[in-house]
């Protein structure tokens, strides 16, 4: 996505009528307009030369980024960088009309209120001359339209180029007064020179000057109040902005130099004190220490790095001094990465944005039109020119299409700023949008339920033997070995400060196990196959084993001069958050699903353990995507994953989420980054992203409400019932406030408490809980997990066949399906395979 600066806009109307001219450019598949932050992102092949000129005709300035935009009176915004783009600009310019707008708008109501309704005193000179009082007016009211011209410039462009915005309104509103009461001030100096004094102090009481000068100025005010309530929803882009180093200590020639981080190169050396901000990501080469990464993960407990750890740009090093060499720089750091991953999501549009745009393409116009035909329409009931003129005046500057425009794109952006702030990216607005709505959670075993690292779980000794002895004999054998099952051994033994012997005629067996010579004797470890050939294995610990496999924990045999010395169990443990994630998931009617390639015993374990609705288990890994796809015939599905295997599964999701500490292609592929990588985001994103719909709903409410209510009060439509007519500068400040109080609204997200699952509801959803189909088949003639892994992959080559479980051990093939087949095609299919199909359930 290509992000332009567009400048001159004002309200929703003229982003709509931004993203229509670009839309019609050739080579543009997308393109989404933020009046938020006044930016632009485009997707296709068009050139940044036509999409500009495109903005340009159509009355607005624009630029690349990194450029200075051209063609508008409005202001010419610099683009270096985003940070430059969110800088408020608006602010100190309004805050310098308004205080000149009141300055003399003061004076104009004392004259033209002050002395007439009230009396107060006045010069000798203005005292009975009305002709000089309506003078004076005319004056001060000129001052204020002067000093706010942009309202004109800006409105009648938008009329030029046929596309009215809010600027036009107040234009019309403000100049019709205008124009109408220096009608009046003429025709007051005709009733003078025919000496007709109560024709002159008719005409004196025809004068608008004051609505017209109080109408740009409340206006004013109302977008200064604006434009600081936006500012206040980009707070977390511009705080993770803040983060980013300046400069950089890199070891050149051994001699240590400051420079600009624009200059730090990949493979560069650079070197990190405590106290001091890690300028770039990289990989530590010397010394450790504890590093606090809150800015980028908000997980407020440091981490301890040391050699061959990454770390991050923006993260503070906390204790010890570390030298790193560089791995990204410039925009390909963590922190550069989140910032464009926000700053995206704030230059798209969530769906429900759609129906605020085209409300707002055609509401100007249709303001303009109800405006005209309330003028006409009160001339022809009988009323006077200044009556009808002022119900029209009322209509045009109590219509706000800003309230519209801004309603979706303030809570995108707070939303998503909150969830950067707790280390939940969201890419687009509308997978901030559509996360609250999946029905079915899909969630990877390992590594997102599970810490993908296996870890002892249990030491069981043979009696005569303790379990440090057991643990320390284990380590010395799998010292040698490169299986991860033997690391997990070993880091539970580097743990307890084991020592390892020494070792002889070390061999490892595939598919077996291990065996040694450790002080003349020969020392075994592996399956129960192997070891039962090399040691006598009791009832009592086949018993145990079972009872282990059944917990879907793997058991390690050891022997020792053929003796059984014990077994040690390992397993990769979950996640100490997962279960309660989980559970939360199911409060909010949410059914989760659990995906992995193990078997079917292992599985079942790990699901109960975690809680989970239903477990799919022995998924190939390129299966995934498949089982997402039968899915979501039942429902809005969210995938969870975090390796590459992933991807797929990711992308055919109608959200996938992506655990942080994953693979850079699983994060690629994602809708939504977890950067802390634990599992109880994954609800908070949830919750979050219902809360930001729900304030989004709330918005549009309000904006629709307003304008249904105000338009007609001000059109005088209850004037004949109840006698309810509303000057146009109340109109002016209702208009003025109403932009005003949907940011408020959208800020008040900030309070929203993610974690907080007190208040969680399920939703309605349509999700069709159908009957699983599943089928066991009872198989002949498979003798090992190569026997398997062919049975299971002709089954799962079925379009019928959305996983299949299959164990030679228990001789079975337990098939699920997502359509009806015929028992004579899976046994077709499997005896194909030189296996026979006993029966089928």
């Amino acid at each position: 996505m290509e992000q332009y600066t567009v400048t001159g806009m004002s309200c929703a109307a003229c982003s709509a009528r931004v993203e229509k001219a670009v839309s019609k450019v050739p080579g543009v598949t997308s393109c989404s307009v933020s009046l938020l932050t006044n930016s632009m992102g485009v997707e296709g092949t068009a050139s940044p030369q036509d999409i500009v000129k495109a903005v340009e005709d159509a009355g607005y300035g624009a630029a690349a980024k990194g450029e200075e935009p051209k063609g508008t009176a409005a202001g010419n915004v610099a683009a270096h960088d985003t940070e430059d783009m969110l800088k408020d600009r608006e602010t100190p310019v309004l805050k310098q009309r308004l205080y000149a707008s009141l300055g003399f708008l003061i004076v104009l109501m004392y004259f033209s209120m002050g002395h007439m309704m009230w009396g107060w005193p006045v010069p000798a000179f203005f005292a009975d001359n009305h002709v000089a009082m309506g003078l004076l007016q005319l004056i001060l009211t000129a001052i204020v339209m002067v000093i706010n011209q942009k309202f004109f410039i800006s409105g009648f462009k938008g009329l030029i180029h046929r596309a009215p915005n809010m600027d036009t309104l107040v234009a019309l509103g403000s100049g019709a007064s205008l124009v109408y009461s220096v009608y009046a001030l003429f025709a007051m100096t005709g009733a003078q020179a025919r000496g007709d004094m109560a024709g002159v102090m008719g005409y004196m009481h025809e004068f608008y000057f004051e609505s017209a000068a109080m109408i740009l100025t409340l206006i004013t005010v109302g977008k200064m109040l604006e434009a600081r309530s936006k500012g206040k929803t980009t707070d977390a882009l511009k705080s993770l902005m803040k983060l980013a180093p300046k400069t950089a200590t890199l070891l050149r020639d051994g001699v240590e130099t400051e420079v600009s981080i624009d200059q730090v190169k990949k493979g560069d050396v650079f070197v990190v004190r405590p106290g001091e901000n890690i300028p770039v990501d990289g990989i530590v080469l010397e010394g450790s220490s504890a590093v606090n990464e809150s800015a980028l993960t908000g997980e407020s407990i440091p981490v301890d790095k040391g050699e061959g750890d990454h770390v991050s740009a923006a993260t503070l090093n906390q204790s010890g001094f570390i030298k790193c060499q560089a791995s990204r720089v410039g925009e390909d750091t963590t922190l550069s990465q989140i910032i464009q991953m926000v700053s995206d999501a704030a230059a798209t549009k969530a769906p429900i944005a759609k129906v605020a745009d085209k409300v707002s393409g055609v509401f100007v116009p249709a303001v303009i039109a109800i405006s005209a035909v309330t003028i006409i329409g009160w001339l022809i009931a009988g009323q006077g020119i200044g009556f009808a003129l002022a119900r029209g005046i009322s209509v045009l500057v109590i219509s706000c299409p800003c309230a519209l425009g801004l309603a979706t794109p303030v809570a995108i952006m707070v939303g998503n700023g909150m969830g950067a702030r707790h280390g939940i990216m969201f890419k687009t607005a509308v997978s901030l949008e559509e996360a609250g709505k999946m029905e079915i959670v899909a969630l990877d075993k390992t590594g997102t339920i599970t810490n993908g690292e296996p870890r002892v779980t249990d030491i069981i000794p043979a009696e005569g033997i303790s379990e440090t002895r057991l643990l320390e004999l284990a380590f010395t054998l799998e010292k040698r070995s490169e299986h991860p099952l033997a690391r997990a051994v070993m880091v539970r033994a580097e743990e307890e400060k084991l020592d390892a012997g020494e070792l002889s005629d070390f061999k490892a067996l595939p598919g077996n196990g291990l065996s040694a010579v450790m002080d003349g004797v020969m020392l075994c470890g592996g399956n129960f196959n192997f070891i039962s050939s090399q040691a006598p294995v009791t009832p009592e610990m086949k018993a145990q084993s079972e009872r282990l496999a059944e917990e879907g924990k793997t058991p390690l045999f050891f022997s020792m001069d053929s003796r059984m010395i014990g077994i040690i169990a390992v397993a990769d443990t979950i996640k100490e958050d997962s279960p309660q994630a989980v559970k939360e998931l199911k409060d909010m009617g949410i059914h989760v699903v659990m995906l992995t390639g193990d078997n079917e015993r292992t599985a079942r374990a790990v699901g109960q353990l975690a809680g989970v609705d239903e477990v799919i288990a022995g998924v190939l890994p390129d299966g995934k995507e498949s089982v997402i796809r039968s899915l979501k015939q039942k429902g809005r599905v969210a995938m969870v994953g975090d390796g590459i295997n992933d991807a797929p599964a990711l992308t055919r999701a109608d959200i996938g989420i992506a655990i942080g500490a994953g693979t850079d292609i699983a994060i690629d592929a994602a809708d939504v980054v977890l950067m802390k990588s634990r599992l109880s985001d994954v609800p908070a994103a949830i919750r979050l992203s219902r809360a930001t719909l729900r304030n989004i709903h709330e918005n549009l409410f309000w904006a629709f409400f307003y304008n249904a209510v105000g338009i007609p009060l001000a059109a005088g439509l209850w004037y004949p019932v109840f006698g309810w007519k509303l000057n146009p500068m109340f109109g002016a400040a209702a208009m003025s406030l109403s932009s005003f109080c949907v940011v408020t609204n959208a800020l008040r997200l900030n309070l929203f408490k993610m974690y907080d699952a007190k208040r969680d509801k399920k939703i309605k959803g349509k999700r069709k809980e159908g009957k699983k189909m599943e089928k066991t088949m009872k198989i002949e003639g498979m003798m090992c997990g190569h026997c398997e892994a062919r049975v299971k992959k002709c089954l799962e080559e079925l379009p019928e066949v959305t996983a299949a479980a299959v164990s030679h051990e228990s001789g079975s093939a337990v098939v699920t399906l997502n359509a009806p087949v015929d028992d004579s095609v899976l046994k077709k299919t499997v005896e194909d395979q030189d296996y026979k199909v006993i029966s089928i359930q």
